[in-house]
């Protein structure tokens, strides 16, 4: 089976394209890709097409004799305007929901828990959190979050006319090997010795492994294709789950150095809120543009999301803990 991967030099693409590798995929897969991006692919054993999923020449390019798309390429972190989040993440699905019926392939799409309303969900205090959770408001800020539930509403339409089968996946904050946000920033700031305690603790941050990520994805391009839409959540990495506290304290040990630690009240935080939403912009740009709220509940609030479904669906768990996941992270960035 031939698969097309685009964003396949990005954090989820990479390790899509490392979990095929792995695993022997015969033939290679395929990368839609700009230029500067096809030897990165390459050496992840993907045949590099050079283009950009919002041309349609590229995606006719590519797509020959493709059986499965993973749609992974998105604008995520950017200062770029509303109308260019649409153009790339909504622009390039519609490009490729559109190959998929064309070629008869399935499409599997990165989405993103996002698309409930960040601030909303947490407030809401939700546990167990499915997909099939009403989708709140959006901040007008949230450039990626409207994107992106745009672009699972053109999902969901395109799929209700039949002749193609889609599959959203919708992780939380990704971190890991090749990642240059969230990961990059947070070791960043541990290497300057700076480690604050946010409240108690003891929550368990929004945060999946992206090497669990691609399993998931690697368990919906191995399921039975049906006409449709379905969205699955992938939110988490395997037991044991650590605390906020734990977290940060793993990848401090994991880099070799003790931070000063700093226990930061969370009506500090309140009273604060600018200052805060000033760090949580270093470490997460782009990911928290509404910041503020938005930041604080991701700090503070306990991980809300469900996996019942693709775990019952699909039959994927993860399979790779969080301390194990936090070392592939660091050693990859050290080395």
């Amino acid at each position: 089976m031939t698969v097309l991967v685009t964003g396949g030099a990005g954090l989820v693409g990479t390790h899509v394209l490392a979990a095929l590798r792995a695993r022997g995929e015969v033939p290679r897969p395929r990368a839609l890709v700009r230029e500067r991006s096809g030897a990165l692919t390459e050496s992840f054993g993907a045949d590099a097409v050079v283009g950009d999923v919002t041309d349609p020449a590229s995606w006719q390019r590519a797509s020959a004799d493709v059986h499965a798309i993973i749609h992974a390429a998105a604008l995520v972190a950017s200062h770029e305007s509303l109308d260019e989040y649409m153009r790339v993440n909504v622009g390039g699905t519609r490009l490729a929901v559109e190959t998929a019926r064309r070629i008869g392939a399935r499409l599997i799409h990165i989405s993103s828990v996002a698309v409930y309303g960040r601030t909303a969900v947490f407030q809401t205090g939700e546990r167990g959190l499915t997909e099939d959770y009403p989708l709140q408001p959006l901040p007008d800020s949230d450039f990626y979050a409207r994107s992106k539930r745009a672009t699972e509403q053109l999902l969901q339409e395109e799929a209700g006319r039949g002749d193609v089968s889609i599959v959203a996946i919708r992780p939380n904050v990704i971190y890991g090997e090749r990642d240059l946000l969230f990961t990059r920033r947070l070791m960043a700031n541990l290497r300057g010795r700076f480690l604050p305690q946010i409240g108690p603790g003891t929550n368990h941050l929004s945060c999946i492994y992206a090497g669990n990520v691609a399993a998931a994805v690697l368990a919906a391009l191995d399921a039975p294709a049906k006409p449709g839409f379905r969205a699955y959540n992938v939110t988490r990495d395997a037991p044991p789950l650590l605390t906020q506290r734990e977290f940060f304290e793993t990848f401090a040990h994991a880099l070799g150095v003790r931070p000063v630690r700093i226990p930061v009240p969370v009506r500090v935080i309140r009273i604060g809120t600018r200052a805060w939403s000033l760090l949580m912009r270093a470490l997460m740009p782009g990911r928290y543009t509404a910041l503020g709220n938005a930041a604080m509940s991701f700090i503070l609030g306990e991980n809300p999301y469900s996996i019942e479904r693709i775990e019952r669906e699909l039959g994927w768990t993860p399979s790779i803990d969080t301390r194990t996941a936090i070392e592939r992270s660091v050693t990859w960035r050290s080395g």
